[in-house]
């Protein structure tokens, strides 16, 4: 199955998220098939930031979404 699900980057103690698709299988940190979009929790407000027309892409695909990357998509507006 195909998850859309965010993949952590950034220093320690400075979280930085993209958001991916990826295999569940997969590890986190793991290999991802394509990166949609990235979440920076640090700023104030949080930044997040989405290719809407991609997130579309993928879902009708069959790609489920994790349940952090479901309320990022509703924050974003889509």
């Amino acid at each position: 199955m195909v998850r859309i699900r965010l993949t952590r980057m950034g220093a320690r103690n400075r979280p930085f998220y993209r958001v991916v698709v990826a295999d569940s299988r997969a590890r986190r940190d793991g290999p991802f098939i394509e990166m949609l979009g990235y979440y920076d929790p640090l700023k104030d407000p949080p930044e997040v930031k989405i290719d809407p027309e991609r997130v579309k892409y993928w879902l009708e695909r069959g790609a489920q979404p994790s349940d952090s990357v479901k309320r990022l998509l509703q924050r974003a507006g889509l």
